[in-house]
C-alpha cells in the first residue's frame, strides 16, 4: 500500500498547502515524489521519532495538518508519550502513518512487528485508527482523515485491490452478504485477503457474510449486529494480539447489544510460540491466520 499512499498524499498535498509530511528517515523508493513536489513541506526528521511527533504537534497548533511516517513499530511505540500528551490530549490534526502493520516486516523480528498497535492507540483520547484491508481503500481513508482533522493512525500493509463497496455500518464494511449464510466473518486489515482466498474454496463459496473492520475504537450500527445475529456463527480474523484487539472490542459490543451466537472463534496474532522468526507468511501460519486454517475453521460452521 506504500505506493497508493504516496500517490494519494501527493495529490492531496498539491490541493492543500496546509499539509506537511514528515518522515523518520524512511521511505526509500516510495516517497521521492513527495520530496520533489512538496518542497519545504517535506521534512526528514531523521531517526528521532519522538522529536518528529513533537515538531508535528507544534506545526498542527499553528494550523497545519501533519503526517508522520515510519514503519509501524517505530511510529507507534517510540512516540507513545509525545503522541498522547502533545497531540491527543489537545486534539490536534497530527496523523501517524505506520507501514508494515502486524508481522509485515517478518524476518526482521519482534522489534519490527506491530501486533499491539491498535490496542494501544485506540485507547487514547480523541484518536481514530484506520486499517485498510485493500489497497484501493487508502486514498478515501486519507481524504476522510483530513476532513475530520483529529489525531489519527493509519496502519498500512500489503493488500490487493477489492473494488468499491457501499455497505458500511460505522466501523464495519460489508463485502459479502449471501441469502442464507452459515456464519459471519469480521477481518482486520490485509489478512482479509487470506479470508477472501479461503472463501473461494468450492465448499465455502457463497456461504458467509464477510465484514472488514476499518476504524477503531469500534462504532457499529444496528444493522451490522442484526446481520451477525442472524448468521449465529462468527469468526474473527486479525493480525493483532487478542488483548485490546478486534475480537475483544467486538465482543464487548455484541454483549451490550444482546447478540447471542452458537459459535465464536477468534484467530489472532499469537506472538512467537516457539521463539523463532520468519517472513509474514510464516508468522501468519504459526498463528493460524493462513488460508488453510481459516478454511478449516469455517467448515466447523457448516456442521
Amino acid at each position: 500500500m506504500r505506493r497508493e499512499f504516496s500517490d494519494a498524499i501527493e495529490k492531496l498535498a498539491l490541493q492543500d498547502d496546509k499539509i506537511v509530511f514528515i518522515t523518520g528517515d524512511l521511505g526509500y523508493n516510495a516517497l521521492e515524489n513527495l520530496q520533489e513536489k512538496l518542497g519545504n513541506r517535506f521534512i526528514n526528521a531523521g531517526v528521532a521519532e519522538q522529536n518528529m511527533v513533537g515538531l508535528a504537534a507544534g506545526l498542527a497548533y499553528k494550523g497545519f495538518k501533519v503526517f508522520c511516517y515510519s514503519i509501524a513499530p517505530f511510529i507507534v511505540y517510540r512516540c507513545w508519550e509525545q503522541f498522547r500528551n502533545d497531540v491527543c490530549l489537545h486534539n490536534l490534526p497530527v496523523f501517524l502513518v505506520g507501514n508494515g502493520g502486524g508481522y509485515g516486516y517478518g524476518i526482521m523480528g519482534s522489534t519490527h512487528h506491530a501486533i499491539e498497535d491498535i490496542a494501544g492507540l485506540s485507547s487514547l483520547q480523541n484518536v481514530k485508527c484506520w486499517v485498510p484491508a485493500f489497497s484501493d481503500e487508502v486514498e478515501p481513508f486519507l481524504e476522510q482523515i483530513l476532513k475530520e482533522k483529529r489525531p489519527a493512525y493509519l496502519r498500512l500493509g500489503a493488500g490487493k485491490q477489492r473494488g468499491p463497496v457501499t455497505n458500511t455500518f460505522g466501523s464495519l464494511q460489508l463485502l459479502d452478504n449471501p441469502a442464507k449464510p452459515a456464519g459471519s466473518i469480521v477481518a482486520l486489515g490485509p489478512v482479509a485477503n487470506n479470508v477472501v482466498a479461503a472463501l473461494q474454496k468450492e465448499e465455502l463459496a457463497g456461504k458467509f457474510n464477510l465484514f472488514t473492520a476499518q476504524t477503531f475504537p469500534l462504532t457499529i450500527k444496528k444493522e451490522a449486529f442484526e446481520i451477525i445475529q442472524s448468521a449465529e456463527n462468527l469468526l474473527v480474523v486479525e493480525e493483532h494480539v487478542s488483548v485490546g484487539g478486534l475480537a475483544q472490542q467486538l465482543s464487548v459490543q455484541l454483549l451490550e447489544q444482546g447478540v447471542s451466537l452458537k459459535k465464536f472463534i477468534s484467530l489472532r496474532a499469537e506472538g512467537y510460540p516457539d521463539g523463532t522468526y520468519g517472513d509474514q507468511t510464516f508468522h501468519q501460519t504459526q498463528s493460524g491466520l493462513d488460508v488453510s486454517n481459516i478454511a478449516e475453521k469455517l467448515k466447523t460452521f457448516l456442521v
